[in-house]
């Protein structure tokens, strides 16, 4: 519930996302006064010791990892049987809701997403962490272009009960390894697969399998070859391709090592170099040692569930052409079924009403009555009383004496209905709310913490050129405004200026290559420079960078490419005619 605490510390704002396995919160830590994700484990998964055991374990080892591209996790803990990751909170949106807002993406923007992502991933792939869960949905990207993968504590403690869970395998199973489908565990390159398998959704805004339920889809990683990426867009570089067909093998031996190699791959796959570049052929066979006889006894084999005795890890339900005729059959008895209920619900819909409708009453109005007086009226009606009242400073109402209900007075209800009754704490002193616009952020928390009031950090980005108006941790803003009277536990939320740094245009002829070096030095930015052969700019001229001046956001950690232009050799682009010197003199 919003303004809940989790561990006392952990400050529920809203709810900011639902899944089959946790529930994700928006939250305030007021220890270290910022903004934090939340993700609480569900309480049928909490149940669970084995899992949740699994499920702390691995949250731990990925709190380790520390890149930009990789959402941070700051704390794992349990408060009162809940399981809770507390993790950075990312202002952006998951590549999922990119793709269905632009349809796809172009091939510039896909290498740079691919990019960053295989450079997280490549720390976690140091460590041997295996992410296990990579798809759009796990991504991010902020609006200044910035990746950052998210899910990295759960993906590998949930794994073993999604794959066991059709319903819940849904969403993951487009991006399953055929490995992993086959319950033969996963490796590093079981997430090289996946993100090949996100790599051609990105760059065709499709899914190169689709089925009607997992099992179909899963079988399809198993026995069918990637639909050829170059017949949906013929303009794509075979490089890129190349790419693609490696990473999405069906044979592991065929993939990249790990993140680190296949970042190498793209780095370099849109260079002129590459640009003929025939396709890649793999060195080993897709299905090795394969032949009728084999395939069919390991269909049979597939029927098995595999579970170790003693072992942690459930391995997943593996996957036949028999499971589907099965399921076949059992959608047809499910409809007919499904049928039926449809009949008697709906019967009881429209029956229930008639046979269980009750006579509301009105809540009585129970204001300025001492507590008892106020509880004996309400249950006198047939009201239920909660366990526990709510104070409340009041001005006109005497201390013990009731403010009001909930529900209200006068409004109806049926018998039975739970009432909770808000309790007058008699005038307290409070605290008027000043006018804090000004002032050091510091100075004001604590002068509010002093009154037992909360206070909420929030963010205001403003331009580089205005920075100097503001002093640092200046409050700008203020809710509520001037004037609102406070007591505990009520919640303030002062906002200040957050410098929003944006690239400038590097191509306006006033920076060197040596210029845009040493600006990415000083902000944390990865660059890359391209040299560009040509007699139309003078030698080392900047003329293209692929982030637009003015319009995006620098970042530690992301990623500009530059073009520089180099003058053809034997020849001197710089318009000057050969042999002449400044002012004659030489």
């Amino acid at each position: 519930m919003k303004g809940q605490k989790i561990n006392d510390r952990y400050q529920i704002i809203k709810s900011i996302g639902e899944g089959g396995m946790a529930n994700v919160y928006l939250a305030y830590d007021t220890i270290l006064d910022r903004n934090v994700a939340v993700k609480v484990l569900r309480g049928d998964l909490a149940s669970d010791e084995k899992f949740v055991r699994r499920f702390q374990r691995e949250a731990l080892a990925a709190s380790s990892l520390s890149h930009p591209n990789i959402v941070e996790v700051y704390d794992v803990g349990e408060d009162n049987g809940q399981y809770y990751i507390v993790m950075e909170y990312i202002e952006g949106k998951h590549l999922k809701a990119l793709l269905k807002k632009r349809g796809k993406l172009t091939t510039t923007e896909v290498v740079d997403i691919m990019l960053q992502i295989c450079d997280g991933m490549s720390v976690a792939h140091d460590s041997y962490i295996i992410h296990r869960d990579i798809k759009p949905q796990n991504i991010m990207i902020l609006e200044n272009g910035l990746v950052k993968i998210t899910d990295f504590g759960i993906a590998m403690a949930m794994n073993a009960t999604q794959l066991t869970q059709t319903n819940s395998v849904m969403g993951s199973v487009h991006y399953l390894p055929p490995e992993q489908a086959n319950g033969k565990g996963s490796t590093l390159k079981s997430d090289i697969y996946s993100m090949g398998i996100l790599m051609y959704e990105l760059l065709t805004g499709k899914l190169p399998y689709r089925g009607d339920n997992a099992v179909e889809i899963a079988l399809k990683h198993l026995k069918e070859p990637l639909p050829s990426i170059r017949e949906e867009l013929p303009n794509l570089p075979q490089s890129v391709e190349n790419i693609i067909i490696k990473a999405t093998a069906k044979n592991p031996k065929n993939r990249y090592n790990d993140a680190r190699e296949m970042y190498d791959d793209l780095k370099t796959c849109l260079d002129d170099s590459r640009a003929n570049e025939p396709k890649y052929e793999f060195k080993y066979p897709e299905f090795e040692n394969d032949d009728s006889k084999q395939t069919k006894k390991a269909m049979q084999e597939f029927t098995k569930d595999v579970k170790e005795e003693g072992s942690e890890e459930v391995i997943a339900k593996q996957i036949t052409e028999s499971d589907l005729k099965q399921q076949n059959k059992l959608i047809i008895i499910l409809a007919a079924i499904f049928t039926g209920l449809v009949v008697i619900i709906t019967s009881i819909v429209l029956l229930l009403p008639v046979i269980t409708t009750q006579k509301e009453i009105k809540v009585p109005d129970v204001t300025d009555k001492p507590l008892s007086e106020a509880i004996r009226i309400l249950q006198d009606e047939g009201f239920i009383i909660a366990d526990e009242q709510k104070e409340q400073s009041s001005e006109e109402i005497a201390e013990g004496n009731v403010i009001k209900t909930n529900p209200s007075a006068g409004t109806k209800r049926t018998k039975g209905t739970e009432i909770v009754i808000y309790v007058s704490t008699g005038d307290s002193d409070g605290y008027v709310m000043e006018n804090l616009v000004g002032t050091n952020y510091l100075t004001a928390k604590g002068m509010l913490a002093a009154y037992d009031i909360s206070v909420m950090l929030e963010k205001i980005d403003i331009d580089e050129e205005d920075m100097e108006k503001y002093e640092d941790n200046e409050i700008i803003k203020q809710e509520p405004e001037e004037g609102t009277k406070l007591g505990p536990g009520d919640t303030v939320k002062l906002y200040i200026p957050n410098v929003v740094i944006k690239y400038p245009d590097f191509t306006d002829g006033s920076y060197t290559r040596e210029d845009v070096e040493e600006y990415c030095e000083k902000y944390g930015v990865n660059l890359t420079v391209k040299e560009v052969i040509t007699d139309e700019y003078a030698d080392g001229t900047i003329i293209k960078q692929n982030r637009e001046a003015g319009k995006y956001i620098v970042t530690e950690g992301g990623t500009l490419t530059i073009e520089v232009a180099k003058a053809p050799e034997g020849g001197d682009s710089s318009g000057e005619e050969p042999g002449l010197c400044e002012d004659g003199l030489c």
